[in-house]
C-alpha cells in the first residue's frame, strides 16, 4: 500500500477500536454504578466487592487516557509529547525507550543507571523517569560516589553516550585522575587521539567493559531480566533486591578468593 492508503486503513481500523474500547469502559463504569450498594453471601464476598469496584474505575480511568490518546494521535494527527502517553494499562508507569540499535530500536520498561566499584560491586543503581540522555548522570553520579566513599573516583569509566566536553571537565576539576569517556561526534583533535590511545585510556575501558558482564549476569542470574511485580514502587524494590543479591555473591566470592590466599601464604 502507498502511504496514503495504509495511514487510510489505520485510521478506519482505530475508529472501530476507539468505539469498542469506549463500549467497554461505559459498560465497566455502568457495573460500577449497578453494584453500590451489592451485598456478598459471606463476609469474603463483601470484602472483595469493593476492591473489585476500585479496580474496574481504576482501569476505567486508564481506559480513557488511551482511548484520548488514540484519538488525538491517529485521528486528528497530534504529536503526543512521550510523557503524556500511556503503554500498559497494566504497568502504567512504564516507559519508551529509544535505544537506537538497529536489531532494537525502541523497547518498553524503563532505564537503569548503574555504577560499579573495583572491586565488582554495584555502588550506585537508580531507577530512571522517562528516557534521559546518559550525559546528564554524571555529575550526579560524581557527588553520590563522594558521599558515599569520602572522595570522586580515581577513574572514571563509561561509554561514549555520556561524553560531553563538559562533562570531561567536570570530572577533572572534581580530581578524577583518568577520565575514561569515549569522545562521541565530532573531529578528534590529535591530542585527543593520542590520549585515547593510551594505556591508562584503555586500561579504563576495559574495566567499563566489566559492566556490562555484571548486566549480563543481573539478567540472566540475579532476576533483573523482568520484574514480576506490579507497580513502579515494586518494580525499584525488584531492581534493589536483584543488586543486593549480585552483591552479596560478589562479597562472597571476594571473601572466598582471600581466604584462599591466606590459605597459600
Amino acid at each position: 500500500m502507498t502511504p496514503k492508503q495504509r495511514h487510510e486503513r489505520q485510521t478506519e481500523k482505530y475508529r472501530e477500536l476507539i468505539g469498542v474500547t469506549e463500549e467497554v469502559v461505559t459498560s465497566a463504569r455502568k457495573v460500577v454504578e449497578q453494584t453500590e450498594k451489592a451485598c456478598g453471601k459471606d463476609l469474603l464476598d463483601e470484602m472483595a466487592i469493593p476492591e473489585l469496584r476500585k479496580e474496574i474505575k481504576h482501569y476505567c480511568k486508564l481506559g480513557d487516557r488511551v482511548i484520548d490518546q488514540a484519538r488525538r494521535r491517529v485521528l486528528e494527527g497530534e504529536q503526543v509529547p512521550n510523557a503524556e502517553k500511556i503503554y500498559s494499562i497494566f504497568e502504567a508507569h512504564t516507559d519508551l525507550i529509544k535505544r537506537g540499535k538497529v536489531q532494537t530500536p525502541l523497547e518498553f520498561g524503563h532505564k537503569v543507571f548503574l555504577a560499579e566499584s573495583a572491586q565488582g560491586l554495584i555502588a550506585q543503581y537508580q531507577v530512571l523517569e522517562g528516557n534521559p540522555n546518559d550525559e546528564q548522570h554524571v555529575e550526579p553520579s560524581l557527588k553520590r560516589h563522594k558521599k558515599m566513599f569520602g572522595h570522586v573516583p580515581e577513574l572514571y569509566g563509561t561509554d561514549r553516550g555520556f561524553f560531553s566536553e563538559k562533562n570531561v571537565k567536570l570530572c577533572e576539576r572534581k580530581g578524577v585522575k583518568v577520565v575514561c569517556i569515549p569522545q562521541c561526534g565530532g573531529q578528534k583533535t590529535d591530542e585527543r587521539k593520542v590520549y585515547e590511545k593510551s594505556p591508562d585510556f584503555k586500561k579504563g575501558q576495559r574495566f567499563r567493559a566489566g559492566i556490562e558482564g555484571t548486566i549480563s549476569v543481573l539478567f540472566r542470574g540475579r532476576g533483573m531480566k523482568r520484574c514480576l511485580d506490579e507497580g513502579r514502587t515494586r518494580f525499584e524494590l525488584w531492581i534493589g533486591a536483584a543488586v543486593l543479591a549480585n552483591n552479596l555473591m560478589r562479597i562472597a566470592a571476594l571473601r572466598k578468593k582471600r581466604s584462599r590466599k591466606r590459605k597459600a601464604a
